[in-house]
C-alpha cells in the first residue's frame, strides 16, 4: 500500500487549544506547580474531537456545534488536569471562548485504511479493568 493519503473518513475533527487563561487556572489550582509550564506544553498532544462530517462541514458549522456542547468539552478539558472540586465555579461559554481556541480541520485521512478501526470506552475508566475497547 503506498504511503501517499488515499482515504479519507466520514468525520470532519476539531482541536481544541488551550489560552493563557487556562494555564492560568493550571498554575493557579496546582498543589505543586511547575514554574515553568507555558501554554506550549499545555497545548502539546492537544486532544482531538472527531465530528459528524455533515453537521461539521465548515468551520462555522463545526464551531456552533462545538458551542452547543460547550460545558462538555470545558468540563472534559478540566478533567484532564485535575477533579472537579478545582474546577471554575461560574463556567460559561463566554469562558469556554476565551480559555479555548476551536481549530477545524475538514478531511480526515486514514492511512491505515487496512487496519480496523477500535474504540475504547473510556466511561468507566476509573473500574479496576479499565476501558472498554469497541471494534
Amino acid at each position: 500500500m503506498s504511503d501517499h493519503p488515499r482515504f479519507t473518513v466520514n468525520r470532519s475533527m476539531v482541536m481544541l487549544l488551550p489560552q493563557q487563561p487556562f494555564l492560568n487556572w493550571i498554575q493557579a489550582v496546582d498543589p505543586d506547580p511547575v514554574p515553568t509550564l507555558t501554554l506550549e506544553d499545555v497545548r502539546d498532544d492537544a486532544s482531538v474531537f472527531l465530528l459528524p462530517a455533515e453537521v461539521a462541514d465548515t468551520p462555522e458549522n463545526a464551531l456552533r456545534w462545538v458551542e452547543k456542547r460547550w460545558r462538555s468539552f470545558f468540563e472534559f478539558m478540566l478533567g484532564e488536569w485535575f477533579d472537579d472540586s478545582s474546577w471554575p465555579e461560574n463556567m460559561s461559554l463566554a469562558m469556554f471562548r476565551e480559555w479555548f481556541t476551536v481549530r477545524f480541520h475538514s478531511m480526515v485521512w486514514d492511512m491505515a485504511p487496512d487496519a480496523s478501526l477500535e474504540y475504547e470506552d473510556w466511561e468507566g475508566e476509573d473500574d479496576e479493568e479499565g476501558p472498554t475497547v469497541l471494534h
